[in-house]
């Protein structure tokens, strides 16, 4: 039972540690032209529903200076990466982007590429901010029919309806399936450290999702086979922010005895903790999913909700401690974070404000503010 879980979870690794080896592997095995999509909450269900494989493009350790003919020094390094590896053809198997508008630099993105990269052939969405009001969801079906409809020219076939009602419900099925397992990590803090965690969520992003569910699935089972672990002497830990990359960051955590009960990361869990129900056409259950989903700095939240969501989270995972990992020129998580450090201070949260870069020459920075911080939780 334990070598079954362990090679499920090496298995998982893998796919999350090697993006494109991933993608390309996944594209022979379906036969689906892939189309890369931007964070966040880019509509993969329509991808999926066209026949194609999406896959998530959330930068990398790729570093270099071809990007800097289009995006100044204070862009965040995730859009940086991603378009030096536009520039550098390591995106050309992809048969389209669909780059989101959340900031300034999307938006200098989705027009730079067009011309520095053409052959990708940019699809830009924009999300409406009132996107709980009848209008606002109006306007998002619009921008999805759009959307629906150059996905259907790249990929040479007319979206069926029951195609995307099972794309759907098959993303629901992650998104409950993705809920369950992180809810399950919590009692095997040395089966699933802190990076192992986040490299299986990551392999969603390249992974058909039909099979990503089926493997993940198999793992819980697998795991609660398991005795739950002993967590005693660790810190239970919850991350907040855009992204905990570099990986090292994590190895961190590790060495000093934390572990990631729970996150409100963009690049986690923020893509599967909320789930509409299941009525309406498909493209209203999309819609009106974007329209529950709050605490997150990218879509307007006139409540600003989420230092309250993180004190309840905090409380329902039993943490001891919040780590904000922000990443830095990311403008929509650095505006929130002022408002939420006054929430935890006032419900007595113990949290952390750390700076983060995907491409990060030295930690050691960062292990001492981790290592006193975990002191202070000890």
């Amino acid at each position: 039972m334990m070598n079954d879980a362990i090679n499920l979870i090496r298995e998982l690794e893998d796919m999350g540690r090697n993006p494109k080896i991933s993608i390309l592997k996944t594209m022979k095995e379906t036969g689906k032209k892939a189309v890369g999509c931007f964070p966040i909450y880019t509509p993969e269900e329509l991808v999926y529903a066209a026949g194609m494989l999406p896959v998530g493009m959330w930068g990398g350790q790729t570093s270099g200076t071809l990007s800097d003919r289009y995006l100044q020094g204070f862009c965040c390094s995730i859009m940086k990466a991603n378009t030096e590896q536009a520039l550098l053809g390591q995106y050309d198997f992809l048969s389209a982007v669909i780059v989101t508008a959340y900031c300034d630099t999307l938006k200098c993105v989705i027009e730079n590429w067009k011309i520095a990269s053409p052959q990708l052939n940019v699809v830009p969405i924009v999300y409406p901010q009132n996107r709980k009001t009848p209008s606002g969801k109006m306007y998002m079906k619009d921008e999805f029919l759009r959307i629906k409809k150059e996905l259907e020219r790249i990929a040479g076939n007319v979206i069926a309806e029951q195609d995307l009602l099972e794309s759907v419900d098959l993303y629901d099925e992650y998104r409950c399936i993705m809920q369950e397992f992180t809810d399950t990590v919590q009692d095997y803090p040395d089966l699933l450290k802190a990076k192992t965690r986040h490299l299986i969520i990551k392999a969603a992003y390249f992974m058909d999702k039909k099979i990503y569910n089926e493997k993940v699935s198999k793992l819980i089972l697998e795991l609660r086979k398991l005795p739950p672990e002993n967590s005693r002497k660790r810190k239970r830990i919850i991350l907040s922010g855009f992204i905990s990359e570099p990986d090292g960051l994590l190895d961190i955590m590790t060495d000093n005895d934390m572990y990631v009960v729970a996150d409100d990361l963009a690049h986690e869990s923020r893509q599967f903790r909320t789930i509409a129900a299941k009525t309406g056409s498909p493209l209203d259950r999309m819609i009106e999913r974007i329209a529950l989903q709050d605490g997150c700095a990218f879509l307007f939240d006139e409540k600003k909700s989420r230092g309250r969501m993180l004190t309840a989270m905090k409380e329902k995972y039993r943490a001891d401690g919040i780590i904000f990992c922000q990443l830095k020129f990311c403008d929509p998580e650095e505006f929130d974070y002022p408002i939420i450090k006054k929430d935890l201070e006032a419900a007595g949260v113990a949290s952390l404000y750390i700076e983060i870069e995907q491409q990060m020459d030295s930690l050691e920075q960062l292990r001492t503010r981790i290592q006193s911080f975990g002191e202070v939780l000890a």
